[in-house]
């Protein structure tokens, strides 16, 4: 197969959204191993932010680089030892190395997973991400039982609003925090048993409230270092925290000791980790596409720019002006 140029989104340098340049770049054969997929839609997250501006050296990247680790599209061309996918298949990614924010792109075929005909390019491309990290959180990180409560920070943001429906359906209780009024009542129609608004409310005394000054088994973290120290103390007796993002930061170092007093636990989880297996990839995306499938849960799509319009997507994201999942157009 002959090469050919494609539209992409490229930074040569680490900041701010201005750092995007739309270029070309030349796409050739997959190699063995890797699929060639032509994109229809693309998936904005977090950890693009992260990568952008290297919020720390575990999300460095090889400059220059392209972004992106979430897409939809059609496979142009299957590598040999592929037996998964075929030329012309449906599919949909969660993956590394990023690399998504391009009209098509050669990439490794682990991570890439058929799409179910009763799914969207556009809610694929906006599901496996965030999907995929609801689905480890809710199911490999701690043992959630029915009836358990989990405070799960910025509820009404991609991952929020699949996590309060993911919770809805195994009668898990979810309290939300948010930033508004309008983003609590997004999250509570999505499936949020209760919802604080953080920026009027402290979520931490409103959770104590909310539960006779019990405290919470869990809370599910992805903003970091603003809601850290509250967050610990909202959790009962043998809780856990578990972290899956730093939105506000990087959490600082501390004192293990006090966690002591509660006898409490952390955990730093990330999806890549979860998916670096094959047949666990493959599986979990079943588990994902069956909720979605089944109507258990719905992909919000609130936002949708173009490919061109990468840096007003990414400054939207920043300032937390974003609801449900945002998907990228090519």
């Amino acid at each position: 197969m002959s090469t050919q140029n494609v539209k992409a989104a490229i930074i040569k340098e680490n900041g701010g959204s201005e750092k995007f340049e739309i270029a070309t770049q030349e796409v050739g054969s997959p190699g063995s191993g890797e699929i060639l997929i032509k994109h229809k839609a693309i998936g904005l997250n977090f950890i693009d932010v992260y990568h952008r501006t290297r919020i720390s050296d575990n999300y460095a990247v090889s400059l220059p680089a392209v972004l992106g680790m979430e897409a939809s599209g059609i496979v142009e061309a299957v590598g040999d030892g592929v037996t998964h996918l075929a030329t012309g298949d449906r599919v949909a990614y969660a993956a590394t190395p990023p690399g998504a924010y391009c009209e098509a792109r050669v990439m490794p075929a682990t991570q890439v997973c058929k799409l179910p005909d009763e799914i969207s390019f556009e809610e694929g491309a906006a599901m496996m991400l965030k999907g995929l990290t609801v689905k480890y959180l809710f199911h490999d990180t701690t043992e959630l039982a029915t009836g358990d409560k989990v405070l799960f920070h910025a509820a009404a943001g991609g991952v929020g609003l699949i996590a309060c429906q993911w919770a809805r359906s195994e009668g898990i209780e979810l309290i939300g925090t948010a930033g508004s009024d309008a983003k609590c009542e997004l999250a509570k129609k999505f499936g949020a048993s209760k919802t604080i608004n953080y920026s009027k409310n402290n979520f931490a005394e409103e959770v104590m409230r909310m539960t006779n000054g019990n405290g919470v088994p869990v809370v599910m973290d992805s903003v970091g270092k603003s809601t850290f120290y509250d967050s610990l103390s909202c959790l009962k007796d043998f809780g856990i925290f578990i972290s899956f993002g730093n939105a506000s930061g990087n959490i600082d170092p501390i004192d293990l000791g006090i966690l002591a007093k509660k006898s409490l636990k952390i955990t730093r989880t990330g999806l890549f980790t979860h998916i670096s297996d094959f047949e666990r990839c493959q599986e979990m995306a079943k588990v994902l596409f069956e909720k979605v499938v089944s109507g258990d849960v719905k992909i919000q799509i609130d936002q949708t720019y173009s490919l061109n319009d990468i840096a007003l997507a990414h400054d939207s994201l920043e300032a937390r002006k974003t609801t449900g999942s945002t998907v990228i157009t090519v």
